[in-house]
């Protein structure tokens, strides 16, 4: 029975020692440089810090070989990992690092200048650069942290608050071993996958990437930040390193749909696309189901307080263009609820609130038991005894055939000329127009307006849109204001940036 995350390398390292665990643009670990380096920071970090045993540490490194290692020897040390954006403002660093109160930041050289303007003791600030040093392993044998059980935090990942303060979730061992152990069983991942990573390592999709990794001796390509800008380039050099499985966000996808580029480049090696982490477009979905039919297509869903996903499904059925792709159903060992307003069981086609309930819930937010008793709540459908569900926000419904379509957030429902209107279903009908690449609607409050932003190579006249939707949507559902854009804003997710879109429908 697992109950520490790396319990997985161990086991790794012992089989594939000399096995390549994870290349980036210029270099390449194995299983045994991983394990051994990883060990020798931890070693040094608790020399210089008596107390780290189920402490945080946070890690302010580019996306890197460099990063891992210290997540790892962050585990080794008895501590848990808090992964930091080294290209958010620094005011945004700040105010997580005054939530955090780390132990110790881990640094590079070349960052440790942004870090020393901020209100934090330079003493604590570590460059890994002195730390990295191989350590053979017959020198150091690994055993677990004295009183670890699997309940402790293994990482905290910090995400966008609706008051402007971030919020650091807090993952256990537990949730992770569970639900990384439920993918190696329900996809058959194993030693001979290449998996090609696109997320950011402090946001949590990434978590599927590196403990698959750990767990099953697949190598992981930190793919180059800078390719995603260029899609051609990026399939080219995932043929090249022959990535064969990867856990994108749909935005890539869309991109590469929208420059047809599957008509003429092959992809021989792919098996695997799993999507999440915002909506997929049905349209630009089929068009990659069309031109590679072979690869097994899986949308993906769950915030990052229910341990990456809770939800998914496997595309087998034909889903015409103007509807969207069912998130499926529950992941091993996680329960979803769909609550309507009365916090009763919703009916099939009944809107209602997804909540989670499980062993994949996270432990809360760090610092912040305010918050925490707002999202994580007793079970209204259990008076027996303690049991906390996790409420999303997400609005989806169960349709007939048992599948869950997600609508929209909670906070996306607008009332609209006396209407309750989901702004998800007008993205939906709008996707599935051919002549536009990206689209996102947001609401203007201020007059009362149903905004549609899209993205399209050539000038559209808002009344083709219109005239489109007319067919797929009652009138009171129809967007009033039309804006144009060269590309949709991503945000360093990889997802439509809906923020900067919302400062400009205010100026």
């Amino acid at each position: 029975m697992k109950i520490h995350l790396l319990q997985y390398l161990e086991k790794t390292y012992a089989k594939y020692k000399d096995k390549v665990a994870i290349i980036d643009k210029n270099r390449q670990l194995t299983f045994s440089e991983l394990r051994n380096q990883s060990l020798g920071i931890s070693i040094k970090l608790k020399k210089q810090n008596n107390d780290i045993y189920n402490q945080p540490i946070a890690v302010f490194l580019p996306k890197s070989l460099e990063s891992i290692v210290s997540y790892t020897a962050i585990l080794y040390s008895g501590g848990f990992y808090v992964p930091l954006d080294s290209k958010s403002p620094i005011e945004r660093v700040e105010s997580i690092i005054k939530t955090l109160s780390p132990q110790v930041i881990i640094t590079n050289q070349s960052l440790k200048e942004k870090l020393l303007k901020i209100n934090y003791p330079a003493d604590k600030i570590i460059e890994i650069e002195p730390l990295i040093q191989t350590i053979q392993p017959e020198d150091v044998s690994y055993q677990l942290p004295l009183n670890h059980i699997d309940t402790n935090p293994a990482y905290c990942k910090f995400t966008s608050g609706s008051t402007g303060i971030p919020k650091g979730v807090v993952i256990p061992h537990r949730a992770v071993i569970d639900y990384i152990d439920w993918a190696i069983e329900r996809f058959e991942i194993n030693d001979r996958n290449v998996i090609g990573n696109q997320s950011p390592l402090f946001f949590d999709q990434s978590v599927f990437d590196i403990y698959l990794m750990m767990a099953t001796g697949s190598t992981m390509v930190i793919i180059p930040e800078e390719l995603f800008i260029f899609p051609a380039k990026l399939l080219e050099y995932i043929n090249k390193v022959k990535v064969n499985m990867f856990f994108w966000v749909p935005s890539v996808l869309v991109n590469v749909a929208n420059f047809k580029l599957l008509e003429t480049i092959n992809l021989p090696h792919l098996e695997k696309v799993f999507f999440g982490g915002e909506v997929m477009s049905t349209r630009h979905l089929n068009y990659w189901r069309k031109h590679l039919p072979e690869p097994m297509y899986i949308n993906m869903y769950g915030p990052t307080e229910t341990t990456v996903d809770s939800t998914y499904y496997v595309v087998e059925r034909e889903i015409p263009d103007e509807e969207s792709v069912p998130i499926g159903f529950p992941c091993r060992n996680s329960d979803v609820l769909i609550l309507n307003e009365r916090n009763e069981l919703a009916n099939v086609n009944e809107m209602g609130e997804l909540c989670v309930r499980g062993s994949s819930l996270a432990l809360g937010y760090y610092n912040n038991p305010e918050k925490t008793a707002q999202a994580f709540v007793q079970n209204p459908l259990n008076k027996h005894y303690p049991e906390l569900i996790y409420r999303t926000g997400d609005v989806v419904y169960l349709n007939e055939l048992g599948e869950i379509i997600y609508l929209c957030r909670k906070d996306n429902q607008i009332q609209h000329l006396g209407y309750r209107i989901e702004l998800g279903e007008i993205e939906v009908a709008v996707l599935g127009m051919d002549m536009l690449d990206n689209a996102c609607v947001l609401y203007n409050n201020d007059k009362k307006e149903i905004v549609l932003f899209f993205s399209c190579d050539e000038k559209i006249e808002s009344g083709m849109i219109r005239k489109y939707l007319m067919n797929k949507l009652p009138k009171y559902m129809i967007p009033t204001s039309f804006i144009q854009l060269n590309k949709m804003p991503l945000n360093a997710n990889g997802k439509i940036d809906r923020n900067t879109l919302k400062v400009q429908l205010e100026n």
